[in-house]
Order: structure tokens, then C-alpha cells, then sequence
């Protein structure tokens, strides 16, 4: 058949492109495309080669994987280690069944043995007389690389069988002659979890994905980093065998396995007919973001070895075992925008808007992008293409630009200067979070603020929990702090659960609440990293709310434990104009607070003090509160510059340090008399 050179080109740059992203997947463990435009790639190729007739001998659907990495020592698998087909629904896998059917020459419904695909690192164990020998990887299926230092330091993988419990081939000392066991080595999501919270606790690099981690893992030079990944392996096959009497269903295998202590999936299970296997999978599918590890599919296997040997193989793959894929979790598309979005606390995110992309079952035609350092980790712009990862119901993410050199209009993304939701400055926040600057007034934030506002140590408003602040917004009863003092009785007993005793308690509480201290006022505007304490510091610093709304930032710093950043977190509140509308609204509303004499002197100036031990007349936070409008420094630890321990019931090392530095130790009660005349 004469092949249009069209079709000539296109298949030698699918040959091209899959030699190259083989060897990217499997020797370099560094993929550049998800494994479903891989899968799509690849059926294209097969499709033109049985429609042409064309398959060349070096053709990579004529082959099972890549050449290993030349540094690490050979090893030539005595029975190839094959790949598996694959199908991605139901019809593909019952064409499956009727190919078997076909060559077996029956109609009886077959047994199978199902169990899930686990996204690792195929391997082949080689043990002799029950001790482990060699392990290496798949490779090319025929030839692999010895990792058998790496494999020694995982802790599921025996390095001697247990006998076997008298099965066939166990001499009086164990197993006699060799026995090859085939199995996937991975990473748990847990265990990938705990990694990273490593890493990051020790300021190191975190890593991509469990998969590639183990892959790293596994091909590591040195054993003593492997020993750092916790790799686990599960068995779930056997290759050659030497005088060991095996089996003859491969359900039976499995439980072989475990009695020699080799580790299995215990999600594994035997079906009857393509229906049961369909079955199985559903139910995997169900369960999969339940499992511990990654998962990308069902494996589906005649269950007797005898007829395994009489279906065969094809060049590259068994005629008797299919893999069902799952949707596929990871696609690739094209960022169209970058917007941001308001949190509830604030905090300015951004997110992509993508070309919508099946993924994980579902479409996802955006993403959020975290913050600005993930973006710049990522080097995105506006227009790349990217991989997109959907776990299960895990929220769709970004984990890589792939092919910016084709993006020929990149646009860069930048943080906007006002808050997308009210038009206030954007304010930055430590090393990557930016902030909108107005805190209550936002409307993106107007429920945390209104909890905070309504919180024991602000406004105190007893009744008004977060539940009942939910139901209030929600309802369109109230959409900023100052119409809590507009909420009548009738307005509230409409709300589910709300009688009409309750609602009158609670505008009893929100009356009673306008009583109230200049401190606590403060703190329930929500003013960015003004706490309790140094609210009351700036309280008792200026002594009235308008000389603390005229003051500029250099001001402000100049009250004790108030530093450069907080001063102008707090002047750029003052400064909003929407925010002073909103406090006089509040005074209108009748909330006031008893008059304070603005300090002349801190008679504590310059003392340092440290609180260890328990305080039982004071909680902490007051304490601390009391010793900063007195002008002291409160310190979290003990040295030569600390002036007075104050040690109450439990005090320790701290208590002990002061004793050795000869600091002065008092008791509460002696804290309190000084609060109550410091001078």
C-alpha cells in the first residue's frame, strides 16, 4: 500500500516525539507531557502502522520501554518484563474479554485477578535460597539497571523469605534456588506528605510528586539518600522460577507471596467475567482518593498461569492482562488570564483562567495559582501551556509550563495596586502574600470581620457566635459590622432556630455591647497585626480615638513594641477614607468608652520582662497587655538584658536560667502589686 507523505511525515515525528518523551519518562524520570497525551500520541501511531501496514522493527509501539542510564551496572531479565495494554472504557475492555474468548476457542466466562495500578516504579527481585540477590528495574523490559543497594533499604522488602509455610521447593534451612518476584516500588501519599514537611521545615527543596520521587529514589547512587525516601513496594507477580513449585492461579500466587513475607496489595481481588472486573473497577475508582498511594488505573489478569501461557504475547505487551485506565489526571492546556481573587481573611490570590480541560473526571476551566512566588517557581505567563493535575477531589493545580517557547505574546502577571473587591491599596505581606489594606470595610471579608468584631475580646457580643454571623450575611440581614445595630427582634426571629426570647437576648447583648473600652474598639476594627496588646498601647499612648486616627506612621512607631511595618499598617487604615465613615457610623450607632488620661510617662520604660510558669489571676495575653502600656518589653526567653522573671506555679528552665544570672524573681502576687503601682 502506497503511504501518502503526509502520513510518512506524520509518522516519523510521532516515532520522533515518542522516542523522546520515552526516554524523558523513563530513564530520566523528567516527563514533559501528561501520561494521556503520551496515551493519545502513542494510539495514533498504532492506529496509522495497522492502517498502512508499516510498523518498522524500531518503531516504539514494537518495543516495551527506553536503554537504561548507562552508569549504573546491567542486568538482562532472563523472561522480559512486559508492558500492559491499556483501555479507558467499558467497550475497549470487553473487546478485551472477546479477543481472549477468540483464541482460547471458548465460551466460558473467564476468571480474572484484579487489582489496582499503582503509580510507581516496576521492579524484579531475584532471590536465591531465600535471600535476596539482585534487584533492578524494568528498562527496556529486557535489559535493567541493578539498584539492589537502593532496594536493601526499603523496609517491606525482605532480604530473607520466610519458608513459605511448607510449600513446594522449601528445603530444612528455607527455599532452595531462585526465585524472581516482579512487584511496582512507590511512595505514599502520606509518606510524600512527610517528606515535604520535612524539607520544608529544613528550608530544602520540596519535591514534584510521590512517583517521580520514588523513581529518584530507586536510581539514587548513593544508598544512604534512598534510605531518607520511605519507599514501599507491593508484589504482584513472579517471573522465573528454579525449583520452587508455584501456584497455578495467580490469586493464589498472592497469597504465596505473603507466606514467604513478601509485601501485596491488599486491595486485590478474583472476578468472574468482564463484568465482575467492570465491577472492581467502579469500586476502585470509588475508593481511590481513599487509598495511601497513587493510583492510575485497575489491572486486569487471567487468573490461571496455565492459560496466561497459552494466550502469549504480542511484541510489547501480554495477550492475557489489560490495564484500565482511570480519567486521566493530568492534562495539558493553556492559560488564557491571570485575575485575582479576595479571601475571606484578605489575602489577594491569583487565579488561572484556563481553555477548559477534562481532567480527573471533571472540567476544570480555572485553578488557583497560590501566590506570586509559585508563580515565578512555575516562570508562567499569560498564554503558556501547562500541565494541569486533578487528584480525585483534590482542587485542580498547576505543576508545569511546558513548550513557552511557543508562546509568542506572553504576558507577564503582575499584582494589581487595589483590591479587585473594594479598590483599596494592596498592601504586601511578609516574603509572598499580598493583602487588601482596608480589613472591614471589604466586602470580600465582611464575615470574618463581623465574628471578629462580634468576638469575646473585641465587641463582645454574647449570642452573636460564627454560625448565627453566617446565617445573618447569608440572609442579606446585615453586610457590614454597623448593621448589627440596626438587627430588631423581628428581623431575627425569622432565622431557623431563633425564637423570640432568644432575639430579644440578643439585641439586649448588641445594646449592651456599646458600652464598651477604647481598647476594644480598636482591636474589633480588625486593624491589620494590631492585637490586644497593641491596641492597648495605643490607647493609652494618644488617650483618644481622633488623635490616633490624626497621627501619621512615624508617629505611631514611636509608641514601645510598635515597629515601622504595624505603624503603617495602622496609619493606612486611618487613612481610608470608607473606614473612618464606618467608625463614625458606629459612634452614631451609640458605642462608647469611658475617657482615658493619655500617659505622661511609662514608668516601666525600658524594663524587660519574661512571663513563664501559669498565671492564674491574669491570662497571659492581659499580662503581657498591662506590661507593654506600662512601657516594658516583654521577651520569650531569659538572658543578661532581661530585668524581671515573673514565675508563676510550673515555672522551669527559664525559672532556673534567671536564678543562674541572678535576675530578679517575683511571684504573681507581687506582679499585680506593681501593676497596680508601678512607680
Amino acid at each position: 500500500m502506497k503511504i501518502p507523505e503526509k502520513i510518512k511525515q506524520e509518522l516519523a515525528e510521532l516515532r520522533r516525539s515518542l522516542d523522546h518523551h520515552n526516554r524523558l519518562y523513563y530513564t530520566l524520570d523528567a516527563p514533559e507531557i501528561p501520561d494521556a497525551d503520551y496515551d493519545a500520541m502513542f494510539d495514533r501511531l498504532q492506529s496509522l502502522e495497522l492502517q498502512y501496514d508499516c510498523a518498522t522493527p524500531d518503531s516504539p509501539t514494537q518495543r516495551v520501554g527506553n536503554e537504561p542510564l548507562a552508569h549504573f551496572d546491567q542486568v538482562t531479565h532472563e523472561q522480559a518484563m512486559l508492558s500492559l495494554g491499556k483501555v479507558s472504557n467499558e467497550k475497549d475492555l470487553r473487546d478485551f474479554e472477546s479477543r481472549v474468548m477468540k483464541r482460547l476457542g471458548s465460551d466460558e466466562a473467564l476468571e480474572y485477578s484484579c487489582e489496582p495500578k499503582v503509580d510507581g516504579v516496576a521492579v524484579s527481585l531475584l532471590y536465591r535460597d531465600g535471600i535476596l540477590e539482585r534487584a533492578a528495574t524494568r528498562g527496556d523490559g529486557v535489559t535493567g539497571e541493578n539498584i539492589t543497594h537502593n532496594v536493601r533499604t526499603i523496609n517491606s522488602v525482605p532480604l530473607k523469605l520466610q519458608s513459605g509455610s511448607g510449600k513446594g521447593g522449601a528445603g530444612k534451612d528455607g527455599l532452595s534456588g531462585r526465585l524472581e518476584v516482579r512487584g511496582e516500588i512507590f511512595l505514599s501519599k502520606s509518606g510524600f506528605m512527610r517528606l515535604n514537611e520535612r524539607a520544608r521545615s529544613d528550608g530544602s527543596k520540596t519535591f514534584v510528586n510521590p512517583r517521580n520521587t520514588a523513581a529518584g529514589a530507586v536510581r539514587q547512587l548513593d544508598p544512604r539518600k534512598a534510605a531518607r525516601i520511605p519507599l514501599q513496594m507491593y508484589c504482584y507477580s513472579v517471573g522465573l522460577t528454579d525449583s520452587i513449585k508455584i501456584p497455578s492461579q495467580l490469586s493464589e500466587v498472592f497469597s504465596f507471596l505473603e507466606t514467604l513475607g513478601l509485601p501485596v496489595n491488599p486491595e486485590r481481588s478474583t472476578r468472574k467475567g468482564i463484568e465482575g472486573c467492570l465491577e472492581y473497577c467502579m469500586d476502585l475508582l470509588d475508593k481511590r482518593n481513599d487509598l495511601d498511594y497513587e493510583i492510575d488505573g485497575a489491572v486486569i489478569k487471567v487468573n490461571d498461569l496455565q492459560t496466561q501461557q497459552s494466550l502469549g504475547q504480542n511484541a510489547r505487551t501480554p495477550r492475557w492482562a489489560m490495564a484500565y485506565k482511570f480519567p486521566a489526571e493530568e492534562k495539558s492546556t493553556r492559560v488564557l488570564d491571570v485575575e485575582f481573587q479576595v479571601g475571606r481573611t484578605g489575602t489577594i490570590t491569583p487565579v488561572a483562567r484556563l481553555d477548559p480541560v477534562f481532567v480527573g473526571g471533571v472540567t476544570v476551566s480555572n485553578t488557583t495559582l497560590h501566590n506570586m512566588d509559585e508563580i515565578e517557581r512555575l516562570g508562567l505567563r499569560i498564554g503558556d501551556t501547562v500541565i494541569v493535575r486533578r487528584a480525585g477531589d483534590v482542587i485542580p493545580k498547576v505543576v508545569k509550563v511546558i513548550n513557552s517557547a511557543a508562546n509568542k505574546k506572553p504576558g507577564k502577571i503582575r499584582v494589581p495596586a487595589k483590591c479587585p473587591a473594594c479598590g483599596s491599596p494592596v498592601e504586601k505581606e511578609g516574603e509572598v502574600l499580598y493583602k487588601c489594606s482596608a480589613g472591614i470595610i471589604c466586602p470580600a471579608q465582611k464575615k470574618e470581620s463581623i465574628k471578629h468584631f462580634a468576638s469575646r475580646s473585641a465587641m463582645d457580643i454574647e449570642g452573636l457566635g460564627d454560625k448565627l454571623v453566617e446565617q445573618l450575611v447569608d440572609e442579606e440581614l446585615i453586610s457590614g459590622v454597623d448593621d448589627i445595630f440596626g438587627l430588631q427582634v423581628a428581623d431575627l426571629i425569622e432565622l431557623e432556630r431563633m425564637g423570640p426570647k432568644s432575639a430579644e437576648n440578643l439585641v439586649a447583648a448588641i445594646d449592651k455591647s456599646k458600652a464598651t473600652t477604647l481598647p476594644r474598639f480598636l482591636y474589633a476594627l480588625g486593624i491589620r497585626e494590631v492585637g490586644e496588646a497593641t491596641a492597648l498601647g495605643l490607647a493609652t499612648h494618644y488617650g483618644d480615638l481622633q488623635a490616633i486616627i490624626d497621627a501619621d506612621a512615624e508617629t505611631h512607631a514611636e509608641i514601645a513594641d510598635i515597629g515601622p511595618i504595624v505603624a503603617q499598617h495602622i496609619a493606612t487604615f486611618f487613612g481610608n477614607k470608607d473606614n473612618r465613615a464606618l467608625i463614625r457610623k458606629l459612634r452614631d450607632h451609640g458605642i462608647h468608652w469611658p475617657a482615658i488620661e493619655k500617659a505622661e510617662a511609662s514608668p516601666l520604660e525600658g524594663q524587660t520582662f519574661v512571663l513563664t510558669g501559669t498565671l492564674e489571676e491574669m491570662p497571659r495575653n492581659e499580662a503581657k497587655a498591662r506590661l507593654l502600656a506600662l512601657g516594658a518589653k516583654v521577651a520569650g526567653s531569659v538572658s543578661k538584658n532581661t530585668n524581671v522573671v515573673v514565675a508563676g506555679p510550673g515555672a522551669g528552665s527559664k525559672r532556673t536560667k534567671a536564678e543562674e544570672l541572678g535576675i530578679k524573681i517575683i511571684d504573681e502576687a507581687e506582679f499585680l502589686a506593681l501593676l497596680e503601682s508601678p512607680n
